[in-house]
């Protein structure tokens, strides 16, 4: 019923740009913080950055700087725009939805802590 999907991904080479998009789909009545995390090969999954639903943004200091998220809540979609790109952004991206309301017809339904399939980022020359 409900889902996140991400796109943006691909392989680009260091001081690159890339653009990552996370839209939910779905019945979605109201989404509250939304985040994009980060996993390595051989780490555990960090945040990167993430923004409420009113506006206010919190990053990794990794990329304090460099990267940008940023929402459309007419559109349920957050973006991460990634600029001067490092080798060590190198990672599997995912898209986080800490608190989903959605119809279920004559009810409401609730998703917590909801992630998208993910989407790579390779940075290489």
């Amino acid at each position: 019923q409900v889902q996140l999907v991400e796109s943006g991904g691909g392989l680009v080479q260091p001081g690159g740009s890339l653009r990552l998009s996370c839209a939910a789909s779905g019945t979605i009545i109201s989404i509250n913080a939304m985040g994009w995390y980060r996993q390595a090969p051989g780490k555990q999954r960090e945040l990167v950055a993430a923004i409420t639903s009113g506006g206010s943004t919190t990053y990794a200091d990794s990329v304090k700087g460099r990267f940008t998220i940023s929402r459309d809540n007419a559109k349920n979609t957050v973006y991460l725009q990634m600029n001067n790109l490092k080798p060590e952004d190198t990672a599997v991206y995912y898209c986080n939805a800490d608190r989903l309301s959605y119809s279920r017809g004559s009810s409401l339904g609730y998703a917590f802590n909801y992630w998208g399939q993910g989407t790579q980022v390779t940075v290489s020359s």
